[in-house]
């Protein structure tokens, strides 16, 4: 499981507490000294993640959803609770999330296990979403060894059909249900979601 993180901005205290106990916590933390600092990196991957500022920076807020700052009015509060609190909210994001994933113009809800697109709902298995979700976060093409190995955990060694006829029964489902043939492609390297 990939854990989800905290970014500390100009509250360097607050880092180094949870710092001490990070081999216990269910999430990262990454300490930046300023805003400007935080601003500046950009490889910043902000779903899922929570912003805890010690000032009310308003180019923050203007810049990034209010949905992701952590409420600093609560302190002080035992540690416990603040990891419980943090923890809480990281849930409540993942959730929030998972429940709006835009995909080629569909909509996909792996809490309600379904997808959408132009008021047509199709419903989903557990595996379906995990194949879309893989085949869609980057615009690799994956064969069937690596999809094998990623989403069933099966051994390279291990010969199955069970890749090629999970992503033919759902080719087919988006296509009878939405009309489209081109939602997950194949290629001679492999699958890909473009």
């Amino acid at each position: 499981m990939i854990k989800q993180n905290i970014f500390i901005i100009n509250y360097n205290s607050l880092y180094e507490i949870l710092n001490e106990i990070k081999d216990k916590l269910s999430f990262n933390i990454e300490n930046y000294i300023s805003e400007d600092t935080f601003l500046k990196k950009n490889d910043l991957d902000l779903k899922n993640s929570l912003i805890i500022s010690k000032s009310n920076n308003k180019l923050l807020e203007k810049k990034f959803d209010p949905k992701i700052f952590f409420d600093l009015s609560l302190f002080p509060i035992p540690i416990n609770r603040l990891v419980e609190l943090i923890n809480i909210q990281l849930m409540k994001l993942k959730f929030n999330y998972q429940s709006k994933i835009n995909i080629k113009g569909y909509e996909l809800d792996s809490n309600s296990k379904f997808i959408a697109k132009n008021d047509l709902y199709l419903k989903l298995t557990e595996k379906e979403i995990e194949i879309i979700l893989y085949l869609s976060a980057t615009k690799k093409k994956y064969d069937v060894v690596n999809l094998q190995k990623n989403i069933w955990g099966y051994s390279e060694n291990t010969e199955t059909h069970t890749v090629e006829t999970h992503i033919y029964r759902l080719r087919k489902k988006i296509d009878d249900k939405f009309n489209d043939q081109s939602f997950i492609l194949s290629h001679k390297s492999g699958y890909f979601i473009d």
